[in-house]
């Protein structure tokens, strides 16, 4: 009788080792698949190349662009659903609401992907590629063809192309790893360029 208790009594504790395992599991799982990076971006549009610096983590980010203009520093915070472009000549900011115009497409399939064809594979800044054709639907109905670089290393699309030759992003000096609350943080010492 003591002994079938005591068997009892392990199977519990075992079956409860084995949940809190899974639950421990899931949950380091869930972070585990969570991206930070910083990395340096290139788009090529319109015969122009801007370059910018981009630090990522979840649904914020910050571009860092290195071109004569007004706005150096452009924060997206697609979790509460507005962009930051800052001045700091001025120590102003503008406050505009996020579109997908400001998305920066790093997932390894594309919104409204059709087809996805291997070509071969090719090392991109040090890592080792597959390249992708991939078929997505276009907003308006049609169809568009593009070429994607995905790092087999760090599975991180390092470079997309349209197939047509328009428009290219490719992200160089790729670095995962955790990236500081303060890079997605207004600066206190701004102002608003237009207050309400």
């Amino acid at each position: 009788m003591r002994l079938i208790r005591q068997d009892k009594r392990i199977v519990t504790i075992n079956i409860l080792f084995a949940v809190f395992g899974a639950l421990a599991f899931f949950v380091s799982s869930e972070h585990s698949f969570a991206l930070e990076f910083a990395a340096d971006r290139v788009t090529r549009s319109d015969q122009q190349m801007r370059h910018q610096r981009v630090f990522y983590r979840d649904d914020m980010w910050r571009m860092e662009h290195n071109a004569p203009g007004a706005v150096n520093v452009t924060i997206v915070r697609k979790d509460q659903n507005l962009v930051w472009h800052l001045l700091p000549a001025t120590r102003h900011f503008k406050t505009m609401v996020f579109s997908a115009d400001y998305a920066l497409m790093i997932t390894a399939h594309l919104n409204g992907e059709l087809s996805r064809n291997i070509i071969g594979s090719q090392t991109l800044d040090g890592h080792p590629t597959t390249l992708y054709e991939v078929t997505v639907r276009e907003p308006g109905g049609g169809t568009a063809a593009y070429y994607q670089w995905l790092a087999t290393d760090i599975n991180f699309p390092l470079k997309l192309a349209k197939k047509n030759g328009d428009w290219a992003v490719e992200y160089r000096h790729v670095r995962i790893g955790r990236i500081s609350d303060i890079l997605f943080e207004l600066p206190r010492s701004y102002l608003p360029l237009d207050p309400r």
